[in-house]
């Protein structure tokens, strides 16, 4: 605490939320004309046995064209290394995931109400199971209801999201289909530790269903983990943040974890330049 009453005030200006959390989302939007270029790097590592990991690149662009709306378009890379984990085919490959589009509409300016709200639509098409890596096509995407409120003013700010996510997916091995869902609520708190410079806790719980309508509880993950993000000159930004399953259980699993569907570490790298 002796760093933030030491540092000279920044304000946390209203696109800064945009890179203040890793897996959480804040309710900014950006100024009417403003675009930004961001690559978001996520990282998911190990099961209850064997080797995994799976790295999936977002590259994005958003343009803000009418106060309080913003558009983004964003391709997938991603790559899976899977090895000896029961249930699933050992795996390595790489390959274009697919595309999203993104609507996200500011309902509170929380620098003129009691906090910010905003909500988010983000349909997609991908071509890669997230958790297998098996070949699919899949139409899914995140519906997310997006709340954050300062603390104290330019020093501490903290962000709570509820988020959907369905799933309904084809194989292109066997033609089999599946549907499935997650529930994510999220909640983080940042403070500026130093001009620019901010640290930070997230905290995320999962709930994964079979079928869309959140009918057949799969299994459920608490996740918990540091944030770093700094505002660099020239318009650019850089994030670091990181989350372990510290809680959870599968259906008929055992352990305290639920390594079936939600993996043990995952981290969370992005770069983004505002113009």
């Amino acid at each position: 605490m002796a760093a933030l009453a030491a540092a000279p005030a920044v304000a946390l200006a209203d696109d800064e939320t945009e890179y203040h959390f890793g897996f959480t989302t804040g309710t900014s939007v950006g100024e009417i004309g403003e675009k930004e270029i961001q690559s978001r790097l996520t990282g998911r590592f190990g099961k209850s046995a064997g080797h995994y990991s799976m790295l999936s690149n977002k590259l994005e662009a958003e343009y803000v064209p009418l106060r309080d709306f913003r558009l983004s378009l964003a391709a997938y890379v991603t790559q899976h290394r899977i090895a000896g984990i029961p249930g699933l085919d050992d795996r390595r490959s790489g390959a274009f995931d697919g595309l999203a589009f993104g609507l996200k509409y500011r309902l509170i300016d929380r620098n003129h109400g009691p906090f910010g709200l905003a909500i988010e639509a983000e349909p997609q098409w991908r071509r890669v199971d997230g958790t297998s890596g098996a070949p699919v096509d899949q139409i899914g995407g995140q519906y997310s209801l997006l709340l954050d409120k300062e603390l104290v003013p330019n020093r501490i700010i903290s962000a709570f999201n509820l988020v959907y996510e369905p799933e309904v997916s084809r194989s292109r091995l066997d033609g089999t289909w599946s549907h499935e869902s997650t529930v994510r609520v999220a909640a983080a708190i940042m403070a500026q530790a130093q001009p620019h410079v901010s640290y930070g806790l997230e905290t995320r719980y999962l709930r994964k269903y079979e079928g869309l309508a959140l009918d057949r509880f799969a299994g459920h993950a608490l996740y918990v983990g540091p944030t770093v993000s700094a505002k660099l000159p020239g318009g650019y930004w850089l994030l670091a943040a990181w989350s372990v399953q510290v809680a959870g259980r599968s259906v008929g699993g055992q352990g305290p974890l639920d390594l079936t569907n939600f993996e043990r570490h995952q981290v969370r790298l992005k770069l983004g330049f505002n113009y």
